[in-house]
């Protein structure tokens, strides 16, 4: 637009024959290719430029957060998500040109909180106040690229960036990182948990890897998976001794 990239945002619906559920494998649409029907933009011309859009992880899938250069915009779609209201907004403070580089909606605590991240800098926020619970200053020595909450563990976000680290944070001590992973040698571009292993942790990076980790003692299982009482009590019948 005008010889500037201008990045925006809009809300799709998908066939329902593509809807989860549906038996027909990819091969068999791929005859009669399907169009996408467009709900609505999230409108962003006041704002800046879109940097990231966030679903609300619970509920009716109702609400969408996006970044947009620095604010935080909350919209309610309304009308067979046909149409988008602003329901609240918030701008990020400071000295400079502050933008968001990426942010992710936490599953917990209600989906009341949303974290993000400008520059080296990991924020938590309370969406229904929009307003800043924990900062994690100097996170990463350069650039945050993305974060993600553990989905089976409370206060557990992870975050990667430009210093090639993955980085671990519990956010009620954010003083120092439970874990850091050293394991790439350029800038770490993703980062996402496994939803039903959260010991399994993927990362993607510009050192053209993408590096499968297994983070046990962080996650919710560190002792591996209980075992039935029922299946005890089955061994203690075959060998007591071994008990």
């Amino acid at each position: 637009s005008d010889s500037k990239v201008v990045t925006c945002a809009a809300v799709w619906r998908m066939p329902k024959e593509l809807e989860s559920g549906s038996h027909e494998s990819p091969d068999d649409s791929s005859s009669n290719t399907q169009t996408l029907e467009l709900l609505c933009h999230l409108d962003n011309t006041a704002h800046g430029n879109m940097a990231c859009v966030m679903w609300e992880p619970m509920g009716d899938g109702k609400k969408v957060i996006t970044l947009a250069d620095n604010n935080i915009l909350l919209w309610d779609l309304q009308e067979s998500s046909s149409k988008a209201v602003l329901s609240s907004s918030t701008a990020l403070e400071g000295k400079g040109q502050l933008k968001f580089t990426s942010g992710r909606w936490s599953p917990h605590h209600n989906c009341t909180q949303i974290a993000t991240a400008n520059d080296t800098t990991i924020r938590g926020w309370d969406t229904r106040s929009m307003r800043q619970i924990y900062c994690i200053e100097n996170a990463h020595g350069q650039l945050v690229r993305d974060l993600d909450f553990n989905p089976n563990k409370q206060y557990y976000l992870a975050s990667c960036g430009d210093d090639c680290k993955v980085k671990f944070w519990d956010t009620r001590n954010v003083t120092e990182p439970v874990k850091t992973l050293e394991e790439h040698s350029h800038w770490v571009w993703n980062v996402r948990y496994n939803h039903s292993h959260d010991q399994l942790i993927l990362t993607g990076s510009s050192d053209s890897r993408v590096i499968l980790s297994n983070m046990v003692s962080i996650s919710s299982e560190p002792f591996g998976h209980m075992v039935d009482d029922d299946e005890l009590s089955d061994q203690e019948d075959q060998h007591p001794e071994e008990k």
